[in-house]
């Protein structure tokens, strides 16, 4: 009986690379813009992305921005993201969810966009643009950022 469940528990471990769900890290900087103003941006984020077959897949992630001026804070953010597998190296996404206050006269948000993510090997890059609804009398907003990331 030990030999099977042995058995069993290595024939599992060796099949879950095969589903190529990954975790990933990763550091970016942009900028966010309105009609009327642009600032840059940098943050990090944490995801998982797991595996719909072979040509689609499904991921969450977790985010720290800040706006690089005076009067912000750092904005948490918690997405979700769906999107296709490009080739062997690239997803193609669409991407959204809440991001918290990035001023202390702001609400959080929520958010839409879609991105680009293309690997190299364990390490990734990607492109991403967002839109930020915006409901407390100010008017929504606009980011685009590019991120440099490791995956595990």
């Amino acid at each position: 009986m030990r030999l099977v469940l042995l058995s069993l528990a290595a024939s599992l471990v060796a099949a879950t690379p095969a589903l190529a769900n990954e975790t990933r890290v990763e550091a970016r900087g942009g900028v966010v813009f309105d009609s009327n103003n642009s600032e840059a941006i940098a943050g990090i984020a944490a995801g998982y992305d797991y595996d719909l077959g072979t040509t689609a897949f499904a991921g969450a992630e977790v985010t720290a921005d800040k706006i690089l001026t005076d009067g912000t804070k750092v904005s948490f953010g918690f997405n979700g993201r769906l999107g296709a597998k490009v080739a062997d190296a690239g997803k193609l996404y669409a991407t959204g969810g809440y991001n918290t206050e990035s001023c202390d006269l702001c609400d959080g948000t929520w958010t839409a966009g879609a991105g680009y993510q293309h690997s190299f090997g364990k390490f990734y890059g990607k492109a991403e643009y967002r839109h930020f609804f915006v409901d407390n009398g100010f008017s929504d907003y606009d980011a685009v950022a590019v991120g440099l990331g490791v995956k595990f």
